[in-house]
């Protein structure tokens, strides 16, 4: 069978979007749902470096307000005498006074990258930040867990390439954007006939292989996504659709535990305060819709939401009523299952910087192994060779 230009690239995007591994391949056969009462991550990447002293405000320092005279927060929601939160982040103030949410503080790691690309490859990889890896936290954490899976869906990110962060040594996750749109691609007569075809060459045989694997899953997904569609209204945004999408897959029997999300870009050089609003906008009202519709189907307390971005800001103002590439930044942590709640430590010192730049306090690797090891019960030892602790905040 000859392949034409076009369609060959049309199947490699196919392909490159799922990312799957040889023996992932036709494993879609067998029915694996999730244990009753598992637990769930989903990850949200805040892509850009999220300006987070602009995020959750030291209201009464008054240092932050010299260094930001155009772009300080003067109206934030209070969350206790000394912080505040972002207006545009109206929901997660209400999470907060419920005991839903808690905020890590001045979280990075020694010796930080201000490049966006090389500080992502770093949370992603839970590396030092003079350590190249080419796999994931979440990858070898695929790598641990999932020695014995029958198919591939145990991550799965929406989104159109395979993040690092999902990317394991002998198992990757699966990434698509819609359910719907991935099934229909699929199903095209020109990729139905892919599955018994061989080729000579080994990297077109494998792109082929890889094809079959994945209108297989293509399938197995779009099933799944239907099998108890949301009747929660989400906001008509990329990142409510996304939630949308999987909020269905959690109400469904599908095996995921891992979700992972982003939204961005949140590298505010410019008019900062624009910018990041109509950012948290979009971000309330999507986790808004997305809590109720788990707290009405009982599954807000299996769910944790985690989020981060791959630095923070610089903690004076530049001239273009910006903020260029910082250091350090805050998580939020959403749930029913929270052992503690609020502020899980003090705020940045900002009387203390590194020519500028927020001195980190907590490293993102120890909340790594939190999760890994307090939420999705692994090893995480073994999958970070993290021995330095871990938090008690679930």
């Amino acid at each position: 069978m000859l392949i034409k230009r076009r369609e060959f690239l049309k199947i490699s995007s196919l392909a490159t979007a799922s990312l799957l591994m040889p023996n992932f391949l036709k494993a879609m056969t067998f029915e694996e749902a999730l244990e009753p009462n598992q637990k769930i991550l989903i990850v949200l990447q805040f892509t850009g470096g999220n300006d987070g002293l602009n995020t959750i405000i030291p209201v009464r320092n008054d240092i932050y307000f010299k260094e930001r005279n155009n772009i300080a927060i003067n109206n934030s929601l209070p969350l206790n005498d000394e912080t505040g939160i972002n207006p545009a982040l109206s929901y997660f103030k209400e999470l907060h006074d419920n005991g839903e949410l808690s905020v890590m503080n001045n979280v990075g790691y020694p010796n930080p990258d201000k490049s966006h690309f090389r500080s992502m490859d770093i949370w992603h990889s839970a590396s030092k930040s003079d350590e190249y890896l080419e796999t994931g936290w979440l990858g070898r954490f695929l790598d641990e867990e999932c020695y014995r899976c029958e198919h591939p869906t145990q991550a799965l990110e929406v989104d159109d390439m395979l993040s690092l962060a999902l990317k394991g040594e002998k198992n990757k996750a699966f990434a698509f954007k819609d359910p719907k749109r991935l099934y229909q691609t699929s199903q095209e007569k020109y990729f139905k006939s892919l599955y018994d075809h061989h080729h000579d060459d080994e990297t077109v045989s494998y792109l082929y292989q890889t094809l079959g694997s994945t209108i297989n899953n293509a399938r197995y997904i779009f099933e799944k996504s239907k099998a108890k569609q949301t009747t929660q209204t989400y906001p008509n945004s990329q990142l409510g659709k996304d939630f949308k999408t999987v909020a269905s897959l959690i109400k469904s029997d599908i095996n995921t535990r891992v979700y992972y999300l982003s939204i961005g870009s949140f590298d505010t050089h410019v008019n900062q305060n624009e910018r990041q609003q109509k950012l948290f906008g979009d971000i309330n009202e999507a986790v808004k819709s997305f809590v109720a519709d788990m707290k009405s189907n009982g599954l807000f307390d299996n769910i944790l939401l985690m989020t981060f971005s791959e630095f923070g800001r610089r903690v004076a103002q530049n001239a273009s009523k910006g903020t260029d590439h910082g250091t350090a930044n805050q998580m939020f942590f959403i749930g029913g299952g929270l052992k503690k709640k609020g502020m899980l430590n003090p705020l940045p010192d900002l009387t203390r910087l590194n020519e500028g730049d927020l001195i980190y306090s907590e490293d993102f690797r120890k909340v790594y192994a939190t999760v890994l090891k307090n939420w999705l019960k692994a090893d995480s030892s073994k999958v970070l060779g993290w021995k330095n602790g871990i938090y008690d905040f679930i």
